[in-house]
Order: structure tokens, then C-alpha cells, then sequence
């Protein structure tokens, strides 16, 4: 991991403090936990001076969350540097690209992102664009590795990217639009690329089977009438509740125990075949020849 420092002084800004709405959020978010715990809002509560900021945490926002919870300062800065959710020095004003750089993106192309985001933004990560609206960085992987490779913009992620996807979504970036985030070549979520090829009948996820008590059969069933344009067969009733067998009387005697193993009878046959152990005489006495 490398090295996460605090921007420096001179990006700084002077002061930090939530506005009236994050405030009343914040306060709630601190009750949520027991009386001397209150240091574990400590990353919502960032999360939150994070996104008001403008996408990165200041030294004073820092100071401001640690005061409000009761922290030293010192705790609060090892988290912000520790998590790399946390943005330390600015970012770019409109979008902060995060290209994931694991093998799976990598072998798919990530490669070719960085080189976008090089010629676009700027050539060395965490660093602006000339005109501010823009920053990026590689990280690690970000858990959509069968739809790589993709990137991360705040919260939405772009998946399934060519170089040329990711020119588009910057272009509606630079022009204040939202891409559409997931997928980019028409993929719905992780399914196959090409497309759906089993699990495609529509009894498997509209509820007409939910409540039948029929099971995979009638299911079977109903796609296989529905191929062949025949009404699908109705569901039997639900089966009646087995009536509980009635409970044995008070006066029953305990049940006998189990029977022994027979590793344990035939360790017991062993024992009683050896020969008995000598016993050693009383003190002073001799052993008899």
C-alpha cells in the first residue's frame, strides 16, 4: 500500500463545519450507538464531510469529526489515511475516476483506461486536470471482476468499459450529465455476455409458482405446456399438515440405554484376558519367588 499522507498545507482550507442538514443527520447517526462508543461514527461521520467537501477530507474537516466525537485528533487522521475510501488531498469537481488495476480488469483492458485517463486528465494519478473537473487513481479491486474491467466514479460503477466507453462517459461527465452507470455493452448485471441460456422461462421469477406447494415439478410442467401453446396444468392442493404423533404417556420408563459399540465390547474382552498387574509389596516387606 502506498505511502497516505494529508495535502498540504497550502490546499488546506481554514475551517470545516457540517451544514444545518448534515449536522441533524450526524447527530442521529452518533445516538445510533451506546453511551462511550461514540467514537464508531467516526467513518460515517467522514463519509459524510467527505461528500459535503466536494469529494476529499480535510485536515480541519478531521479535527471538527474528532471533536465532535470526543477523539484526539491523531485517531481520527489514522483512520482517514488507513481507509483508502478516503480522498486526502482534492479531487476533480466534476468526476474522480478510480480504474480498477486487479488482474481480472487488468487482463481485460484496464491498461487502456489508465492510458485514457493519462491522455484526458492528467499523466500522474491524484493529480487535477488543468481545468479542475477531473482527477483519477488505480485501486484495487472493487468486486465486479466478471463485468471487468471497470472504474468507479463516487458511488456508481461503470463496467464492461473499451477506451471508447470511457471517453463517453467522461464526455457526459465534462458536459454536468450522469452516464448511466453497470454495464456498458448491454450485459444485464454479471449474466453472460451472450446472453441468457437456461432459467429463461418466466414461471421461474413471476410468482405464479410461489405458494403452490408443487414444487420443481409443476414448474416443469407449466414451461413445457406453455411450449407447446397447452394451458398449463392447475396446482394441487396443498398437502394436509401430518397430524403429530400424540406424546407418550408420563408413566413410560426411561428408554434403555444403547447398546455398546462393538469396538468398545471388544476392547473390554481385551482388558479382562490380560494378565493382572503386579501389586508392589508394603514397605519393608519382600516379594514372594
Amino acid at each position: 500500500m502506498s505511502v497516505r499522507r494529508l495535502a498540504p498545507k497550502e490546499v488546506q482550507p481554514e475551517s470545516f463545519a457540517f451544514t444545518a442538514e448534515n449536522l441533524v443527520w450526524a447527530e442521529k447517526t452518533i445516538a445510533k450507538y451506546p453511551a462511550g462508543r461514540q467514537a464508531s461514527a467516526v467513518i460515517p461521520l467522514l463519509m459524510r464531510a467527505q461528500e459535503q467537501a466536494g469529494g476529499w477530507v480535510s485536515e480541519p474537516a478531521m479535527r471538527y469529526v474528532g471533536d465532535m466525537l470526543g477523539m484526539a485528533p491523531i485517531r481520527v487522521y489514522e483512520i482517514a489515511t488507513f481507509y483508502t475510501q478516503f480522498q486526502l488531498q482534492p479531487v476533480g469537481r466534476k468526476a474522480h475516476i478510480q480504474v480498477c488495476g486487479t488482474t481480472p480488469c487488468m487482463l481485460k483492458g484496464a491498461g487502456d483506461l489508465m492510458k485514457v485517463c493519462k491522455r484526458r486528465i492528467n499523466a500522474e494519478p491524484f493529480h487535477l486536470s488543468e481545468n479542475g473537473d477531473f482527477s483519477w487513481e488505480e485501486v484495487e479491486c472493487a468486486g465486479t471482476c466478471t463485468n471487468a474491467p471497470m472504474i468507479q466514479v463516487w458511488k456508481d460503477v461503470y463496467e464492461d468499459l473499451t477506451p471508447e466507453d470511457l471517453d463517453k462517459i467522461l464526455d457526459a461527465f465534462e458536459r454536468g450529465e450522469k452516464p448511466t452507470s453497470g454495464p456498458q455493452n448491454g450485459r444485464i448485471t454479471s449474466a453472460p455476455v451472450t446472453g441468457l441460456r437456461v432459467l429463461t422461462s418466466p414461471e421461474l421469477y413471476d410468482g405464479s409458482m410461489v405458494g403452490q406447494g408443487a414444487g420443481l415439478a409443476l414448474a416443469r410442467e407449466a414451461i413445457a405446456a406453455r411450449a407447446n401453446g397447452e394451458t398449463a396444468p392447475p396446482a394441487p392442493p396443498p398437502a394436509a399438515a401430518a397430524a403429530a404423533p400424540p406424546a407418550p404417556p408420563k408413566s413410560d420408563p426411561a428408554p434403555a440405554a444403547p447398546p455398546p459399540a462393538k469396538a468398545v465390547e471388544a476392547a473390554g474382552s481385551a482388558d479382562s484376558e490380560k494378565p493382572a498387574k503386579p501389586v508392589a509389596p508394603p514397605p519393608g516387606e519382600k516379594a514372594s519367588d
